[in-house]
This record gives structure tokens, sequence and C-alpha cells, in this order.
């Protein structure tokens, strides 16, 4: 999976002082409190300045910073990176700041393999992956125009519910659409919506076995958002209503709330998610590290997959101090913890150039 050019990085680094290396948003107090637990040195992204924020938490506050003053000139500071053998690690907002494309022009090595950001930000790409890891998906509806059923429309890429929105017929549609934007419009499917956040390592061998594939599965947690404002707006009304007066569902998440599935379920979700890493590998390579399937359980028991998040989703933060799920794993482990603890198994087996890119 690692190019020549990031093998030889890796040649270089001193493999006993890594860095982990992110941008202080989205996840990153979990990743840098995971990686202090474990030992590695911590390096910060940040626009302008230091994040006053940090200093109310000094066990995730990074070691150092790297400030710049704009996302853009990221790419231009890749020595920084690389001199203190920084391994990057990408979550939601780092690929929405830089795009999914210039990710992959990163020239320091990061965590699992970007190519799947790629797949991951394309819809149609996305849909080609599950589809083929035979995978149950919202039925697509191409054509606008022959809406016949409350459809979720939604744009491309990692936007936190940002844009997303409900039709039911062409009209509403035409209502809410946004000019130039690439969209994508699922069936609605009626059910209760988790988030299932899983880890795959290539690298570990004890735990639920991959069939098809290198390693192991691990559930580390789930949850579900808070979504402003259609979680509040049926407060005020019918939804037909608030549009007559200009006001419209938006799902923006604006926080995570903890949950369990029912146990019976939960080789189902195991199932979902072994296929999706073994198709994976079939298409890209394979998808290293957290991952997160997000699905709606119908009414009938059947888990519905809309989207997938190839890496650490925001939805893991609830968990810093460990999950019903990963308590069962090792007491206290947290999704950016578990980052750390891949990076150290690889340095330690000498096959670091397996879990980076």
């Amino acid at each position: 999976m690692v190019s020549q050019d990031i093998s030889k990085l890796l040649d270089e680094y001193d493999k006993d002082d890594l860095t982990v290396v992110t941008v202080c948003s989205h996840s990153s107090l979990q990743i840098f409190h995971g990686a202090k637990r474990e030992g590695l040195r911590t390096l910060g992204i940040a626009i302008g300045s230091e994040p006053k924020l940090h200093r109310a938490f000094p066990a995730a506050r990074p070691d150092e910073y790297l400030i710049l003053d704009s996302y853009e000139e990221m790419l231009d500071h890749m020595d920084d990176i690389i001199s203190r053998n920084g391994v990057i690690i990408p979550h939601g907002s780092f690929v929405e700041y830089l795009g999914a494309r210039r990710f992959l022009e990163i020239k320091a090595p990061t965590f699992g393999n970007r190519r799947v950001l790629e797949w991951e930000s394309d819809r149609s790409m996305e849909r080609v992956w599950l589809e083929k890891a035979g995978i149950r998906m919202p039925r697509e509806i191409v054509d606008p125009k022959k809406i016949d059923r409350p459809v979720m429309v939604k744009y491309q890429g990692a936007r936190g519910g940002r844009g997303f929105f409900i039709a039911k017929d062409y009209n509403q549609f035409k209502m809410g659409i946004e000019p130039d934007q690439k969209f994508n419009i699922q069936e609605y499917i009626l059910g209760t919506r988790y988030y299932l956040h899983f880890f795959h390592s290539p690298l570990r061998t004890e735990g639920y076995s991959v069939d098809g594939a290198k390693g192991i599965l691990e559930l580390m947690s789930m949850d579900r958002r808070d979504e402003s404002n259609i979680d509040e707006m049926y407060k005020l009304g019918s939804q037909e209503e608030l549009k007559e007066h200009g006001i419209y569902p938006t799902f923006v998440v604006t926080g995570n709330v903890p949950v369990v599935l029912r146990e019976s379920l939960l080789p189902r979700a195991f199932k979902l998610a072994e296929s999706a890493v073994r198709t994976s590998y079939e298409l890209f390579g394979g998808m290293i590290g957290p991952f997160c399937l997000e699905s709606v359980v119908t009414d009938k028991l059947e888990i519905v997959v809309f989207e997938i998040s190839a890496r650490i989703v925001a939805g893991t933060n609830p968990f810093i101090t460990g999950s019903p799920y990963a308590d069962l794993i090792e007491p206290g482990l947290s999704t950016g913890r578990r980052i750390s603890q891949e990076i150290k198994l690889g340095v330690e087996t000498n096959k670091l150039g397996e879990i980076l890119s």
C-alpha cells in the first residue's frame, strides 16, 4: 500500500520518536489524548494562533503547534512534519478543509490508505463499493423529476450534515437545491439511525477475523446524532406548514449521543463491516483503521447503510474514556488511542508500511 516515496521516508524516520499530527478540529482532542496515553509526541495544525480552547483540556493539548495562515498552506509545510517523524491522522474536518484530491498530494506519511478518501467522498463510487460488498443501500434516484416518494438529497463530501434536505416531489427538490452543487438523491428509509464505529487492524490476529482479508475487526462504539433544526421542528408544527413560512429542516450535526444496539443485531453489523473491508481490498487496496457505517435500522430489524465514513468520525468523541463495546476489548479504550496503538504495533512488528500511505 505504501508508495515508494513514503517507504523511503519511513526508512529515514526515527521510529522510536514518532509524532501524531492532525488538524485542531473534529476529533483532534481525542486523537491527541490517545497518542499521549500511548507515549507518542503530538503536533496540532492550527490557523492563525494556538487554539485557546486547548488550555482547558491539558490531557489533550498537543505538545507543539504548526501555525498556518490558511489550510491551503499545509502542503507547503510538509518538511516541518517530516522533520518531526510525523504521521498524519485524517479526520472529517481535515478532509473537508483540504479536499480528498489534495489530500492525496500530502508528502508526509498518513495513517490508513489515503485512496479510500476518494471512494468515500464521491457518492457514486461509494455506492459501487457498498453494493459490490452486498450491502443494502437506499435506492438511488438519478432524475429529480422522477421523485415519487420521500427522498434525502445530499451533497458530496464530508459536510457534517450541512446541505442535506428532504423532498417529496420535484417541486420540493427545486425549492431546496443549491445551484452548481453536485448532489445525490436516495429514498428516505424510515427507521432508527445508528452510526456504527469500527476499526480494521491488518496487524492484529486475535479477534473477529475478516474472511478474505488480513487482520481483525473491532467494534469501538456507536452514536446517534443531534441535528439542528430537524430534531426540534416537530414542536412548531408540520414541516409543510413551516415551509410556507420560509422555515426548512436542516441536518447540521450539533452533537452526538451514545447508544448501544440490541445484542441480536451485532452479528449482522459485523457481517456488514466485514463485507465492506473485504471489498475495499478488492477495489483499492484496503481500508485501514477506523471507519463508520452510517445506517438505519428498520422495524423489520434490517440494517440499511446509507453512507460509509472511512476515517475516525466525530461520533466517537463521547467515548474518550471508553465505551460499552471498547471496554470489552480494553478498559478505557478510545478510537483515538486505538489509532496510536496500531502505529506502535506497526513499529514493533516492522510493518509500519502496511498501515501508512
